[in-house]
């Protein structure tokens, strides 16, 4: 692996790299993270045993993370504005974690950031600038992306095992 990576100036980091058994005939095979997403076997009722993807929790708690700070900052404009970045945000997120399988951690995610965005939306003044229900409108007002599964089974990564 060095030299094909040494073929392209690239080098491989020693302190980062390691093999990993990831069989689904062994028990210890486990899991593992890459690219912001944990691997791991399943079941399918069509295939068989799978590969499930879904997002990491650690990239998951740093994506709300960084929701929250970013809804502190943004939370003063105008709620056209807010709308209108929010749901360029989310189709982002969706465009990379919407992966097939993944739907619950996109709903996961979703959850907290309209939970996130409601906390931030009340402390606009002194007092509580809504409810629940008023909240809700205004989120049907301005419309906002819900979670998909951007990935379709043509463009679906294949493994293929020998």
């Amino acid at each position: 692996m060095q030299k094909r990576l040494k073929k392209f100036n690239l080098e491989l980091s020693m302190e980062k790299t390691n093999i990993i058994i990831f069989s689904r005939f062994k028990e210890e095979s486990g899991s593992f993270e890459f690219l912001g997403f944990e691997f791991r076997w399943g079941k399918s009722e069509k295939f068989g045993d799978i590969i499930k993807r879904r997002t990491s929790r650690k990239k998951l708690k740093k994506s709300i993370k960084n929701f929250t700070q970013w809804c502190k900052m943004i939370r003063n404009k105008r709620l056209k504005t807010i709308f209108k970045k929010l749901n360029s945000k989310l189709r982002g997120y969706y465009n990379y974690y919407g992966l097939i399988n993944n739907g619950d951690s996109l709903k996961e995610f979703f959850d907290i950031a309209i939970k996130i965005l409601y906390k931030w939306l009340n402390r606009r003044s002194q007092r509580r600038s809504m409810n629940w229900d008023k909240f809700n409108e205004i989120v049907d007002w301005y419309g906002i992306c819900k979670p998909r599964i951007t990935e379709n089974t043509e463009t679906q990564l294949q493994f293929d095992f020998v």
